[in-house]
């Protein structure tokens, strides 16, 4: 058998040469392969030594062991083809650092692969001792990974280089091995027409997403257009070419000023400025162009989106949204008062709406939280988006969870087949209303917890987390600081659904707005012409209207229905109506009695605030310093006396809101000028 010698620098190329040529000449030569890194043979002897690169014979180990009776071919390399596809890949122009053991073997990579015509990328020669290298992020090496610089962020790896035709003929005519040659010239040539099938694979997988790709973007309904940081052409799609009258494929490729005849189209697209849409006209359709860049290649994408049908598909979608009940019904507009507690309330609502934070309301009940809640919705940047109300007090908490979370098929025993979407997933890039928070329980409120903190959720009996982009609205009319004191409220939950808050006036804090209210429902009645006697709107807005707006729509109602001769009296005015409450507010019974009772009733906790600010206006007049110790002493004389802790509690309510402001020392707590009015 015919045995020759291989002896390279390092592992790596003594492994990818020995893989070649065995490949290439098994069958009819045998070979001994070793490195430097390796250990080298004791003696060689009348043999033929293949080295595979000039300066492997400079190392004094490598000389001593070769004797000189032996033949030494020094290979001639060329780049991998095996890997060569994978410089293909790269965008001309890329600028990459070529790393390998010295300054020759990277210039003769260089320099073979340019002779192959792989010059579409600059190459950087990069190895040990250079100074000064440039902070390139890409490397090309042939297995180097260990001369990589490390803010090199991209590496391809093309192989250590292979021997090229010519050295494999130098080895056969050594054996004089002529008959094998066109077998062993056909198992070269095996290699590069692998590497040519796989590269027209991928040209045709490419070509093939290129054609699904341009159908993808003939097929939406808006413009499309690409162009290049010089203003040429890479994409244009059917409907841009509908909309300004030009074939896209005549334009593809052409400077955006050549293919457009629109200035200020193109003064637009190539402005320097911050501008990202802008109205134009073309011919007679009217559309809004907004436009991007895509930093990584430096081109400008820009959409161009028809308004008449941008316009008639949202309709489609309201129409849709409203079918299934999916559409906040309310306005700000809808909701009637001038007073000004309601137009402040209005006014904090309005901007509160611009943001997506998490928003609790708090009123008593009738106050209109949903009312609140709808207008918000529809005057935020959500409003074409769906809105969904629940509510905790109606729905049991085992059906709550389901109807809020959805659950999969076979969650449990009697589960839709197919499972089913909840709440949450349904509101999914709109707002979900959550009324009478205070009656969930706390399993439940732990489960709400997560949604707010990780803006996921999980179905019942599912496994899969399913992201979600819903704005939340809360609402209760229950004192949630007493119930947290209680246990029966999450802290947490709280504080996460409290991020912005909105108090609702009760209607004994508007009475002004009665007679709009009075007018107001009338109208919307079956009997718009009934007329109201002066008399009867002064004994109204007398009243204590514990249910609030919805006791006097109700009130109003009844009136309606008992009047005679179209005209209502005092008389007309339900008897529960003009009765006092025997747990009325303690401002509502001072207003009917003329007297603050000394050990009022505390049915909520915004009688029980507006006591605190009594308290603490009693206790300044006195000359005293007002805290909360002082305020506790005059607490005991209470029907519900206050531990110094739950003052603290309510203190902080009270400067939130902006009616106290609380400092230490001899100067105590003291009223704002809201706080003042408050009282008034």
């Amino acid at each position: 058998m015919n045995e020759f010698v291989l002896l390279a620098g390092s592992k790596d190329t003594r492994t990818a040469l020995i893989n070649q040529l065995q490949e290439i000449m098994d069958g009819y030569v045998q070979i001994s392969s070793y490195s430097i890194e390796e250990e080298l043979p004791k003696s060689l002897h009348n043999q033929l030594v293949v080295l595979s690169h000039p300066l492997v014979l400079e190392e004094p180990k490598v000389r001593a062991c070769i004797g000189t009776d032996c033949k030494v071919i020094i290979a001639k390399r060329i780049i991998n083809y095996e890997n060569i596809d994978k410089l293909l890949y790269l965008p001309a122009g890329t600028r990459a650092l070529y790393v390998n053991d010295s300054f020759e073997t990277c210039m003769e990579s260089i320099e073979s692969l340019k002779k192959l015509g792989i010059e579409h990328i600059h190459y950087i020669p990069f190895y040990p001792g250079l100074q000064n290298a440039r902070k390139i992020e890409i490397a090309v090496t042939p297995g180097a990974f260990e001369l990589i610089p490390e803010h090199v962020h991209d590496v391809v790896n093309i192989g250590p280089r292979l021997m090229d035709i010519s050295t494999i003929h130098q080895i056969l005519d050594h054996f004089q091995l002529h008959e094998p040659e066109d077998v062993i010239s056909q198992r070269y040539l095996r290699k590069i027409i692998q590497l040519s099938k796989r590269l027209a694979d991928a040209n045709q997988i490419a070509t093939n997403l290129n054609k699904h790709l341009n159908e993808v973007l003939d097929g939406v309904n808006d413009g499309i257009l690409t162009i290049t940081q010089g203003g040429k052409i890479t994409v244009f799609n059917e409907e841009l070419g509908h909309l300004l009258g030009v074939s896209p494929n005549r334009v593809i490729g052409q400077s955006l000023g050549d293919a457009i005849d629109h200035p200020e189209l193109i003064e637009f697209l190539l402005d320097s400025s911050d501008e990202k849409d802008r109205w134009f006209t073309f011919g007679q359709v009217e559309a809004v162009v907004h436009r991007f860049p895509l930093n990584n290649d430096q081109s400008l994408v820009a959409t161009f989106k028809n308004a008449r049908k941008t316009i008639e598909l949202e309709r489609s979608l309201r129409s849709e949204l409203k079918k299934k009940g999916f559409v906040a019904k309310y306005t700000f507009d809808d909701i009637i008062g001038e007073s000004s507690p309601l137009t402040k309330t209005k006014a904090i609502a309005k901007k509160l709406a611009k943001t997506d934070l998490t928003l609790l309301i708090q009123g008593e009940s009738g106050t209109g939280k949903e009312l609140f809640a709808s207008a918000i919705h529809n005057a935020s940047l959500r409003d074409k988006r769906p809105f969904l109300a629940v509510n905790f007090s109606a729905i049991s908490e085992d059906l709550m969870e389901s109807e809020l979370f959805g659950y999969d098929d076979g969650a449990f025993t009697g589960a839709k087949k197919g499972g089913k979407v909840g709440l949450f997933e349904q509101a999914n890039g709109g707002t979900i209303f959550l009324d009478e928070i205070g009656d969930s329980s706390l399993k439940l409120q732990a489960r709400l917890l997560r949604v707010l903190q990780e803006k996921e959720i999980m179905r019942i009996g599912g496994s899969k987390i399913i992201p979600i982009d819903v704005r939340i609205i809360a609402a209760t009319n229950k004192n949630l600081l007493h119930m947290i004191e209680q246990g029966t409220f999450r802290e947490d939950l709280y504080h996460r659904l409290r991020v912005l808050f909105v108090d609702l006036p009760s209607l004994r804090n508007r009475t002004d707005d009665i007679p709009l209210l009075v007018r107001h429902f009338i109208h919307q009645s079956k009997h718009p012409h009934v007329a109201v006697m002066p008399q009867v709107i002064e004994k109204l807005a007398s009243l204590p209207w514990h249910g609030n707006v919805r006791e006097l729509k109700n009130t109003i109602d009844y009136m309606l229905a008992v009047c005679e001769e179209s005209t209502i009296h005092v008389e007309n005015i339900p008897l529960q109506s003009t009765n006092p409450i025997s747990n009325s507010s303690p401002d509502v019974q001072e207003r009917t009695s003329g007297a603050m009772p000394k050990a009022p009733v505390i049915p909520d906790e915004e009688d029980e605030l507006l006591l605190i600010l009594r308290s603490i206006q009693t206790i300044a007049k006195r000359g005293e310093t007002p805290n909360r110790r002082r305020i506790m002493e005059m607490s005991a004389e209470w029907t519900r006396p206050l531990s110094e802790q739950q003052i603290r509690s309510r203190l902080d309510v009270l400067e939130l809101r902006g009616y106290i402001v609380k400092n230490r020392g001899r100067f105590g707590t003291r009223l704002t000028e809201a706080g003042v009015r408050m009282l008034e």
